[in-house]
């Protein structure tokens, strides 16, 4: 039911640019897939759907790494693409002449088969950041807010340490303790195991 490609390539903003590696989820069966965050490599996430009916693209944030591909594969495959319309001015730094075909919500369902998943707004990292929390798997995918080890970057442009952390400890670490954690960059973890650092974060200030 949820599918992990690791993709490679870049992630600019403020002038700066940095190679990375991304994690591409898609979530579904044998007909329907979701796919989160197209990043990097279209053909890779192509040969990946294997000719499935893709129901949406779903971005969590639109720092470029995430939403790059995004417009290729929706035209490949026929999907919309949908994102927080908070991260609005990030989309349009990397597609000014192109606007996602959906508004993704805090509180939306979406349903790729049996699976329902629910968009969870969790700003700081990015003003419209939003995880896909799936209850049934036990499952929630956090893109760049909430990794191995603590909260994702906030020392950029349109980003807040303070943010950050009232969506993790109010929207994130209140979920199961058992809920797997599978983020947009690295290794996954548990909320169980990250639950505990709170105090950890917030003493060093990212």
């Amino acid at each position: 039911m949820i599918e992990h490609l690791v993709t490679s390539g870049t992630f600019s903003l403020d002038g700066g640019t940095w190679d990375v590696d991304n994690n591409v989820w898609l979530v579904g069966d044998d007909r329907k897939v979701l796919v989160i965050d197209p990043a990097h490599d279209v053909d890779a996430i192509a040969e990946r759907i294997a000719g499935r009916r893709v129901m949406a693209i779903v971005c969590t944030h639109a720092h470029d790494d995430h939403v790059r591909q995004a417009p290729a594969l929706a035209d490949l495959v026929g999907a919309p693409i949908m994102l927080n319309p908070a991260d609005e001015l990030l989309w349009q730094q990397t597609h000014p002449g192109r606007q996602p075909d959906l508004e993704l919500r805090d509180g939306q369902l979406l349903t790729v088969g049996d699976i329902e998943l629910r968009a969870l707004a969790t700003p700081g990292h990015s003003p419209g950041s939003t995880c896909l929390y799936a209850p049934e798997l036990s499952t929630v995918f956090t893109g760049d807010t909430l990794f191995e080890g603590g909260p994702g970057a906030t020392g950029r442009s349109f980003s807040s340490f303070d943010t950050i952390i009232d969506s993790i400890r109010e929207r994130l670490l209140t979920l199961p303790e058992d809920t797997t954690v599978h983020t947009g960059h690295g290794g996954s973890t548990m909320i169980g195991a990250e639950a505990p650092h709170l105090p950890e974060w917030l003493a060093r200030g990212h």
